[in-house]
């Protein structure tokens, strides 16, 4: 037997790099964790800056003694649903005060009343008055056995100012600004808002969703708001997919760069940890 092979083998059976490899993963998870909490909690302040602890409720239109009106724009919506079943154009023309109309005496739109009221249709733009909860910081309260994490209730008192859209067969709205008196509302969060996909929850419904994929067209036209259906038009998305993401986009692209470079800087640790064992073993 020579008297390399009675030589002790320092090879990559070593336990360093196996241990190394684990603190470098397992400070990774730590930072990423600590991380996405500092930003979470950060994100709650901002919040906090632009919203308020109490709702400040929208009006709401009074519908007693409405009956001849809206029997009117029922007529209409229904002339309009029929029209979508064809195979010629149909188009809905409404006012601010028919959508508020709506709002307050359609079950379907119940959600929104006290939330949720046009103002102004205006150069292509929707000025909606909003009074929308959020959720503002975790805090841990006490139950009958055990903790539970809950949230302070923020609300999102102010003005939206929004171009409607088509997305995937359903109506939504870009925002352009946000006005909170008092507050100014960093773009970050109004662009990771938008688009408010404020009939989604109607997907579903008999009615209203398959009337929604029927549509071609959704804008403001001298002070209305216009949903229409043009025969051979192909539905121009005003928002696409991407951009729904995109503020969700840019956070994991400023977290992946962090988590790159802590990985590097590790690597680099662990690179000049095995060198050093190495140099050790020969000597």
């Amino acid at each position: 037997m020579s008297s390399t092979d009675s030589l002790p083998q320092a090879s990559a059976r070593s336990p360093f790099a196996g241990c190394a490899i684990f603190i470098a993963a397992f400070l990774v998870m730590v930072f990423l964790i600590g991380f996405s909490v500092l930003t979470l909690f950060r994100q709650f302040n901002e919040i906090a800056r632009f919203t308020s602890e109490k709702p400040a409720p929208v009006a709401v239109t009074p519908i007693e003694n409405q009956e001849a009106v809206l029997n009117a724009l029922a007529g209409r919506i229904e002339l309009f649903r029929q029209a979508l079943g064809g195979d010629q154009g149909a188009e809905l023309a409404l006012t601010p005060d028919e959508i508020n109309l709506a709002i307050a005496a359609y079950e379907p739109f119940k959600d929104l009343r006290g939330t949720f009221r046009v103002l102004e249709a205006d150069q292509g733009q929707l000025r909606i008055a909003i009074s929308f909860p959020l959720n503002g910081k975790p805090r841990l309260t006490r139950g009958d056995e055990k903790g539970i994490v809950t949230s302070d209730p923020r609300h999102l008192n102010g003005t939206l100012i929004a171009k409607p859209g088509l997305l995937n067969k359903e109506v939504v709205l870009k925002l352009d600004d946000l006005v909170v008196p008092g507050a100014a509302v960093p773009r970050e969060f109004i662009d990771q808002m938008s688009p408010y996909r404020i009939t989604e929850r109607y997907l579903t419904d008999p009615v209203l969703g398959p009337a929604m994929g029927k549509l071609t067209r959704v804008e403001v036209k001298d002070g209305r708001l216009v949903l229409a259906k043009v025969p051979g038009e192909v539905p121009a998305d005003l928002i696409t997919d991407a951009q729904v993401d995109s503020a969700t986009g840019k956070f994991f692209s400023f977290l992946g760069i962090a988590a790159v470079v802590f990985l590097t800087f590790a690597g680099v640790m662990i690179f000049i940890g095995l060198r050093a064992k190495a140099a050790k073993s020969r000597s």
